[in-house]
């Protein structure tokens, strides 16, 4: 009897130093947060994979609509006269060679003039050269009336082909000096500067030629933008952009990047980006205020959602899924992360405290953070 009673006391004693079971297998660490299966399908937390992704952010750059260079054209006239008739008014479609005006100038008949008296002493010469020619292969002429008649001959060639080229210069009409000027390209007449009666100076004639016409084609048109020197690594050829003016806060029109300047304003310190953007509406107009979105280069870069990276005091951090904890709940992981917070868009690089692989809680991490605190 008194030994069972000895046995007891030494189940007993045993039994009060027992060890407990481990704090990990019901308790999370400080820099967990263990959730069930149940709350985690309540509360709506959702995960996504860290891995390479293109990214990209949109450069903002001001600027102003702009004719493209092949898509304009300043009409003076070649030759001085007085303007005997304006075919075509201001805002009108053209084609291209559709007349424009007529210029009534004793430039240009005297140009016709010289061009047949050329080719009637040329015609003359020429019969003169056979005709020595032939006396002199047949003994009959002396080898200096031959010589001085082939001299003639490629005198009055050489004459009849520049009055020629003159009359092609001024693309010559008749003889009564009507000269008739053309659109070069097809397009709109954005201005005109000619009204009949009035004098016109000639661009050959050695004084200050007076612009008559502008031509315009307004699809497409160009923007002409500035862009910072710290900006100038992020711009690439071909890059799409978005434009929108003013006039039209709620359209907005698309093209892209074919002209980086390789120079800087040296005031500025800015470089000119130009970007070709459709305009079959033509609605944008030259010399309108643009503001230009261009899409950076986009290289892939380990990136995380944005809505991953939570602000907790003076640190970004992320949850990481890190699989079963041991008593059955899910475990996140809190990491202080590092990211490049001037990329914009949806995904955001990442520069330090996740790894490719990692699954981050996208949806959600607000709520841990609370769990947590």
């Amino acid at each position: 009897m008194r030994a069972q009673s000895i046995l007891m006391l030494v189940l007993i004693t045993l039994g009060c130093h027992r060890e407990a079971p481990p704090a990990s297998s019901s308790k999370p660490p400080d820099n967990e947060v263990w959730v069930t299966p149940k709350q985690i399908s309540e509360a709506g937390i959702m995960t996504v994979v860290v891995e390479r992704r293109p990214i990209g952010s949109v450069l903002i750059a001001t600027g102003r609509i702009a004719f493209s260079d092949s898509r304009v054209s300043h009409v003076f006239s070649p030759i001085t006269g007085r303007v005997r008739q304006v075919l075509i008014g201001i805002g009108r479609p053209v084609a291209r060679g559709e007349p424009l005006a007529i210029i009534q100038s004793p430039d240009l008949a005297s140009a016709v003039a010289d061009l047949q008296k050329a080719e009637a002493d040329l015609a003359a010469a020429q019969r003169d050269y056979d005709r020595q020619k032939e006396l002199y292969e047949g003994h009959a002429a002396s080898q200096r009336d031959f010589e001085a008649a082939e001299s003639n001959f490629h005198k009055a060639k050489a004459e009849r082909d520049r009055a020629a080229q003159k009359c092609r210069l001024f693309q010559a009409g008749s003889a009564n000096g009507d000269y008739v000027l053309s659109a070069p390209i097809a397009g709109e007449i954005v201005s005109r500067a000619i009204t009949p009666g009035m004098e016109v100076q000639g661009q050959y004639s050695g004084s200050n030629a007076q612009e008559l016409f502008t031509i315009g084609n307004f699809d497409p048109v160009w923007v002409i933008a500035d862009v910072f020197e710290i900006d100038l690594p992020r711009l690439r050829i071909g890059a799409s952009a978005t434009v929108s003016v003013l006039a039209y806060p709620d359209h907005t029109f698309t093209g892209t990047v074919d002209w980086i300047s390789s120079a800087l304003d040296p005031v500025t310190r800015s470089a000119k980006v130009r970007c070709i953007i459709r305009n079959p509406q033509h609605l944008l107009r030259p010399e309108m205020y643009a503001t230009a979105a261009i899409q950076t280069d986009r290289q892939p870069k380990l990136s995380a959602p944005r809505s991953a990276i939570i602000r907790v005091g003076d640190q970004m951090v992320a949850y990481v899924d890190r699989g079963a904890a041991p008593n059955g709940s899910e475990r996140f992981e809190r990491r202080t992360v590092s990211i490049d917070d001037t990329q914009s868009g949806q995904f955001v690089p990442v520069i330090a405290g996740l790894n490719p692989g990692d699954r981050v809680v996208s949806s959600g991490a607000l709520i841990l953070s609370g769990e947590s605190s």
